[in-house]
């Protein structure tokens, strides 16, 4: 287990489908998953029981996800500790009953639409990316995800986009980007992840 010294936080944050997980995975495959503890926040959406059965859920919204659990378990580990996140069903709405085991790392990668939502979060992170993707892009890539991972259709996904997405975008995720430290451009671009990896690749050998 890493325990030598503090680790080093960084966030990703943006739009849906603004290309996270893509800056996420390239970070990642620069600098090797034994250097770096990966927790998304989508992990913890809550159940689709916690919620009134008539009720109209806005899986857009901060309350739809469980940050104060998230909070918590990020503390656990970078006080060391060996955490258990748990992993959710974009299908059915539903937690898993198995979760992900994670272990402390010299760094701790989180990443999510709305963690810059939260004030504890941010001060927990020692580095904030926004991934800055227009509209118009994320909108096509969201339907291209959704139709095939998650088995949605057109429709669905265009009435979610419009009714869920977009304002949620507007009100709680947009506003977020004058936190960050770092906008990478266009969901990918070379030079910014050069940037962060030798920042973080330093910051591993010393």
């Amino acid at each position: 287990m890493y325990t030598t010294k503090k680790p080093y936080i960084i966030g990703i944050g943006g739009g849906s489908a603004s290309g996270k997980s893509t800056v996420a995975k390239a970070i990642i495959n620069k600098i090797g998953l034994n250097n770096i503890a990966y927790i998304c926040h989508d992990s913890y959406y809550r159940d689709i029981s916690e919620f009134d059965d008539n009720a109209i859920i806005n899986y857009d919204h901060p309350n739809s996800l469980d940050t104060k659990l998230m909070v918590s378990d990020l503390i656990k580990l970078i006080n060391g500790n060996v955490i258990h996140i748990p992993e959710y069903d974009y299908i059915t709405h539903r937690r898993l009953s198995q979760t992900t085991e994670i272990n402390l790392r010299p760094i701790i990668l989180i990443e999510g639409i709305l963690i810059y939502n939260d004030i504890n979060i941010r001060k927990l992170c020692n580095m904030k990316i926004y991934v800055d993707t227009e509209a118009d892009e994320r909108l096509i890539r969201r339907i291209n995800r959704d139709m095939t991972t998650r088995k949605r259709t057109i429709e669905d996904i265009i009435y979610q986009y419009t009714s869920f997405v977009k304002p949620m975008h507007n009100q709680f995720v947009e506003p977020t980007k004058n936190y960050a430290d770092i906008i990478i451009p266009s969901g990918y671009n070379e030079a910014s992840i050069s940037m962060v990896v030798s920042s973080l690749e330093h910051l591993i050998n010393h």
